[in-house]
């Protein structure tokens, strides 16, 4: 598979509004369901092996949670460590880019929490009135 050139742009000028930025293909990336629970679990928990991962990330499949881990290994959030061992271990953990994500994801993670009998009070209202 051939990998599009990325462009870097050294003035700063990133609009995820605008088509074809690639700060918006990051913000998906970041935003999807299973990267925000992989984020979550090892900024909680540290360094984990991908069965370890897997066990505490009930529903995911073990082919999401490869792409998952390969797509946040390319974008520099989660470092993928293989220890010399036999057989060898394999231990996946936040980069220093990837802790700067700890503070917004627990905050939107917390948010979620707090506010999930709004949400679904509102869902039921508007299934009601659209129903």
């Amino acid at each position: 598979m051939t990998r599009a050139k990325t462009v870097i742009d050294t003035t700063g000028d990133w609009d995820p509004y605008a088509r074809g930025c690639p700060s918006r293909e990051l913000l998906d990336q970041i935003g999807s369901k299973w990267a925000v629970l992989v984020l979550g679990e090892l900024g909680k928990h540290g360094p984990c092996r991908f069965s370890g991962l897997r066990q505490r990330l009930d529903g995911v499949s073990e082919k999401m949670l490869t792409q998952t881990l390969r797509t946040l290994e390319r974008d520099g959030l989660v470092r993928r460590t293989v220890h010399p061992e036999v057989p060898p271990r394999v231990e996946y953990g936040l980069t220093p880019l990837g802790q700067t994500l700890r503070e917004p994801l627990k905050a939107l993670t917390d948010w979620s929490v707090r506010h999930i009998p709004d949400v679904l009070q509102a869902r039921a209202e508007y299934d009601t009135r659209t129903g």
